[in-house]
């Protein structure tokens, strides 16, 4: 991917986490406090609409079965597959990922053209996986601990305990994503003490823009 943080004026934020852990919730609450969004996993669906590359090449790899009857990519079809073949997940994504940093930067021209002093988030659930930390000026973590997240897949996706162990484990486990991170959200306990936390995280991050801009001069 292309380098983007060199910009003296904007801040790259990469919020990331393990699955479950609540990214989104950070990312509204960051959103609220003025940081534009960028989802990728509504990138991902972007990138597989039908008669894309992306969705080309998923239908010429895994078959027909793959798409319902509207043409539209069958996600939790496709999930299950790859969840349990990590050479089909490896292909998946070599189909995906390189289409959706296309879009990605895409996006952040498009942000940062509107306003160019902005601190932009993006959400990124394999962000590590991915190797992905050089891209951005900080990575937030989210984080609960891996019990919280298999209950959380439990109850919303409905999910039996040992499908939402298989999820977990085709990420890198929660605890090592911190050692990659330059802050921590605990999104374990209350919706305050995560607000509390992202707050704090804003101001940090609005310190940093302007440290960010006075280092480059």
């Amino acid at each position: 991917m292309e380098t983007l943080k060199g910009n003296a004026r904007s801040l790259l934020i990469g919020v990331t986490g393990g699955i479950a852990t609540g990214k989104s919730v950070v990312a509204a609450m960051l959103e609220e406090l003025g940081a534009p969004l960028i989802d990728f996993d509504l990138l991902a669906r972007r990138v597989v609409e039908p008669e894309r590359p992306a969705w080309r090449d998923i239908v010429a790899y895994f078959g027909e079965q793959a798409i319902k009857r509207d043409r539209t990519l069958d996600r939790e079809w496709v999930a299950e597959i790859v969840f349990a073949d990590r050479e089909k997940r490896r292909m998946l994504e070599s189909f995906t990922h390189p289409r959706i940093r296309e879009e990605f930067v895409a996006e952040v021209r498009l942000i940062r053209r509107e306003d160019p002093n902005a601190i932009i988030q993006a959400v990124v659930p394999l962000l590590i996986e991915s190797d992905l930390q050089s891209v951005f000026d900080h990575v937030v973590v989210v984080y609960t601990p891996p019990d919280v997240q298999i209950q959380r897949l439990v109850d919303r996706d409905g999910l039996d305990r040992e499908a939402a162990e298989a999820r977990l484990r085709a990420q890198i486990p929660i605890d090592d994503k911190i050692e990659h991170a330059d802050s921590v959200i605990d999104n374990s306990g209350s919706l305050e003490n995560t607000s509390r936390q992202v707050e704090e995280l804003w101001q940090r991050l609005c310190v940093l823009r302007v440290e960010k801009a006075r280092d480059d001069r």
